[in-house]
């Protein structure tokens, strides 16, 4: 099944990656569209750090995609591992490797739930991203290497959502080292040419490289963005967005201008963000429409994890976060009901 992508962004850009196999024979029942009976988007976002895990003794596991997915997706209580768990239509993902990980992280998720290889697709910002060059803190060098490469990735169920555009890519904000901060106006784009120029970290930029989707609600008319975002390390301690620019409500956030223009016509709007910072308030994207969700600490004592949504979100027990998850980051999740 083709994808068709907008000349005047990804074809022109050459950016972004459709990590998308084509579907597999299936039987009627498993390939009839699935928009949800209940009229529940059920939505994750999720650090996976390469599916590797850091031990506190310095050493790392990796982690299946299937032992991943079954410590995040969690049922109406929020529990996980239980029959109510049902399939998730949209997993914002940040830290993949790259074209080849998201594809198999998505086909490790429809084999979860009995569908056919290629029934979940991933977007990733970049298709093969070059080593950031940063620290992985894993004693294991074989594992550390898994970490070098990361981009950003959003993960949609074609049985519920169909795809109708995907933004270009958009970069991050940073305070290049040397430059004052001065309230945001040192602040820069993190991207050539303004990046770092050490070999190690020539591309590093391409980490937090963002990226969204605008989807239709199978059987609906319903319009759904989702965006995905991984913030420089440094903006926990500057929170920079772009030129002079400190981000929405001083947190470093932006949404790239094709990616405003995908939001701007959908009715339900996700943003899941690893933002590196501390106290973003859940009014943060109220200009949006959209309120933050999870009150728990994301990654160890701090919590640096942010899930935004346009949309009637239900209830959670847990506090729209997932204790148990098998990465250094909690995940976040929200059921919003349409």
């Amino acid at each position: 099944m083709a994808l068709s992508l907008r000349s005047s962004g990804l074809r022109s850009s050459g950016a972004v990656a459709l990590a998308a196999a084509s579907l597999a024979a299936a039987t009627p029942a498993q390939a009839a569209p699935a928009a949800a009976a209940d009229r529940v988007l059920r939505v994750y976002s999720n650090n996976i750090e390469n599916l590797v895990r850091n031990n506190a003794d310095g050493t790392c596991t990796r982690i299946s995609g299937p032992d991943h997915l079954r410590s995040m997706l969690v049922d109406g209580n929020g529990a996980t591992g239980t029959s109510g768990v049902q399939a998730p239509d949209l997993l914002i993902v940040q830290q993949v490797r790259g074209t080849g990980q998201a594809t198999a992280y998505a086909d490790q998720l429809s084999a979860m739930f009995g569908y056919p290889a290629g029934t979940y697709r991933a977007i990733v910002a970049w298709a093969d991203p070059e080593p950031w060059g940063g620290s992985h803190h894993c004693s294991q060098q074989s594992l550390g290497d898994l970490k070098k490469k990361q981009t950003n990735a959003i993960v949609y169920n074609t049985r519920t959502l169909g795809l109708a555009d995907t933004s270009k890519y958009w970069s991050a904000g940073w305070l290049k080292p040397g430059t004052a901060y001065d309230t945001g106006a040192g602040c820069t784009l993190y991207k050539p040419p303004s990046n770092d120029d050490g070999a190690a970290y020539a591309y590093k930029w391409k980490r937090t490289s963002a990226i969204a989707a605008r989807f239709t609600i199978k059987g609906t008319s319903t319009s759904v963005f989702a965006a995905t975002m991984h913030l420089p390390e440094q903006n926990g301690q500057h929170a920079c967005a772009g030129a002079g620019d400190t981000g929405i409500g001083g947190s470093g956030i932006h949404v790239g201008a094709d990616a405003t223009s995908l939001m701007n016509a959908s009715a339900i709007r996700v943003i899941g963000v690893d933002a590196n910072r501390t106290g973003i308030a859940p009014a943060t994207l109220g200009g949006f429409g959209m309120t933050g969700y999870g009150t728990k600490a994301t990654m160890g004592s701090r919590k640096i994890d942010y899930l935004f949504v346009k949309g009637a979100v239900q209830p959670s027990a847990v506090g729209h976060t997932v204790s148990g998850t098998k990465s250094n980051h909690l995940a976040l999740y929200g059921f919003i009901t349409y």
